[in-house]
């Protein structure tokens, strides 16, 4: 397949791959997985409506979508399992908090979500993103129990038959054919903001 031979190649070519990239979408071929395209469109847009550059964030297993999209006005990456959120805090505190496709892999997800909660400030966003474990509702529900009031969090999925048809082999670049169609019954993905509102402040709309 062809996307398995560019994903070969611009792996063992790192310093090609940003050209390679560029290169390819003007022929109309998408590079990103099909899988995570919705998603990162609509957290990248949460991310900008809050304004980056007041924000201090911390990236738990951070990869490379947040250094290339934002000036944050201060960054921390960490790496999992050099750091685990399921026993691990940090003495800072942050605005917003991002854990992209990280949850899946936890053993204690519930405490890894309630030590998320700690180390955010008042008002501050916990952006999570997750492929294996939760349809929305259930993400909306595991986000309560971690502690976060339901008016503060919004949740979303995306998904179709046909890409879970493509991911039994491999996870599948989206090329220039796949859809981005969402069909409600075939979730593949889920992700919520979670706003850090106390008990008695119902101001942030639920949007689930």
């Amino acid at each position: 397949m062809i996307d398995e031979v560019l994903t070969s190649f611009a792996r063992s070519h790192p310093s090609l791959k940003m050209r390679l990239r560029e290169w390819l979408s003007r022929f109309g071929y998408d590079t990103a997985y099909r899988m995570r395209i919705v998603t990162y469109r609509r957290c990248f847009e949460f991310v900008r409506s809050l304004g980056p550059e007041q924000l201090d964030v911390l990236e738990v297993s951070a990869g490379l979508q947040s250094a290339r999209e934002y000036r944050f006005r201060s960054y921390t990456p960490t790496q999992y399992p050099g750091f685990d959120l399921c026993t691990q805090t940090l003495p800072a505190r942050f605005d917003l908090i991002v854990a992209d496709q990280l949850f899946e892999h936890l053993r204690w997800p519930y405490r890894a979500g309630r030590n998320v909660r700690a180390i955010l400030t008042p008002g501050g966003v916990f952006l999570i993103t997750d492929c294996t474990r939760w349809t929305a509702e259930g993400l909306y529900y595991f986000l309560q129990e971690c502690g976060f009031h339901p008016a503060g969090i919004t949740v979303d999925q995306w998904g179709n038959r046909a890409c879970v048809k493509a991911n039994f082999v491999t996870w599948r670049k989206r090329g220039p054919f796949g859809s981005l169609e969402n069909e409600p019954d075939f979730p593949i993905v889920v992700w919520a903001f979670a706003r850090n509102v106390a008990e008695g402040d119902v101001s942030s709309p639920n949007n689930r």
